[in-house]
């Protein structure tokens, strides 16, 4: 037990693992809050397509070496906008046209990397992630995110509630379910855009996805999973981040494996809990 505190001592003396770990825990949280609304939405798959978005941007920004993230979050915020927009009004719904603008993003962000450097490590980190390519700008703006997040679900759960389950309702009732949404949306966009140097584009969906669902597997009440949802990545993420720096293992891809991991343990008890009571 000794040995590994040490290890990890040594491990955590790292200032760019510190910084991987308070910004990685701060994101996942958020995303796994934004991602109960989402899931139960049926709006997930407008992360992935957000991630796609997010990727496109950012090659074209680097083509044009202009500044990422200022030049990506715009862009992302309105593709969140549009995507929430098309799916409630427009004649192509649901998983179509996600797939239509994620595509399309992803093959604008291609030929922009084809036509100017070619794939460089700065779009390599975005594809796949990587702890040595977050800044101390980076974790300031993980903390601002998390400050506006975890407050509102904390303030706002009944409204968030009433918004997510039955929006006609809450509608009569005088709650702006369309500022809602678009509050949700832009907010998820910020999530997926920061945690992109972390997670990649590839996996980035994925703390949007992993932690509702697995909360949703033994609890049933909206704030149980809230509570579940945001409890769950402040062990995932360590663990991924650990299993990461001792096997030298991608950090995205090591911490989508622990949620897996937790997916599962958490349908087993679901399923004994399930057969206890029946």
């Amino acid at each position: 037990m000794n040995a590994l505190l040490t290890s990890l001592g040594e491990m955590f003396s790292l200032s760019f693992m510190r910084c991987a770990l308070l910004a990685g825990v701060l994101i996942s949280v958020c995303a796994s809050l934004l991602g109960v609304t989402l899931v139960l939405k049926r709006y997930s798959m407008i992360g992935d397509g957000l991630s796609h978005v997010a990727f496109g941007s950012l090659a074209v920004a680097t083509a044009l070496h202009t500044a990422p993230l200022r030049f990506s979050i715009p862009i992302v915020i309105l593709a969140a906008f549009l995507l929430l927009r098309l799916n409630e009004k427009g004649k192509i719904k649901g998983d179509a046209i996600t797939a239509m603008i994620s595509t399309g993003a992803l093959a604008i962000g291609v030929m922009a990397v084809s036509l100017s450097t070619g794939m460089n490590i700065d779009i390599y980190n975005y594809m796949f992630g990587s702890i040595l390519a977050l800044t101390g700008s980076d974790l300031l703006l993980s903390v601002a995110l998390a400050a506006v997040v975890i407050p509102a679900y904390l303030l706002l759960g009944s409204r968030i509630f009433s918004v997510t389950f039955d929006p006609a309702f809450a509608h009569a009732t005088g709650i702006r379910t369309g500022l809602y949404d678009t509050v949700i949306a832009v907010m998820t966009a910020l999530t997926i855009v920061l945690g992109m140097r972390l997670m990649g584009t590839l996996l980035i969906s994925s703390l949007i996805v992993f932690p509702p669902l697995t909360a949703m597997r033994v609890l049933r009440s909206f704030r149980g999973t809230v509570i579940a949802s945001a409890l769950l990545p402040v062990v995932s993420f360590p663990a991924g981040l650990i299993l990461s720096y001792y096997r030298a293992t991608p950090p995205g891809a090591s911490v989508v494996c622990v949620n897996l991991l937790l997916f599962l343990l958490f349908c087993l008890i679901g399923l004994l809990v399930r057969r206890r009571r029946g």
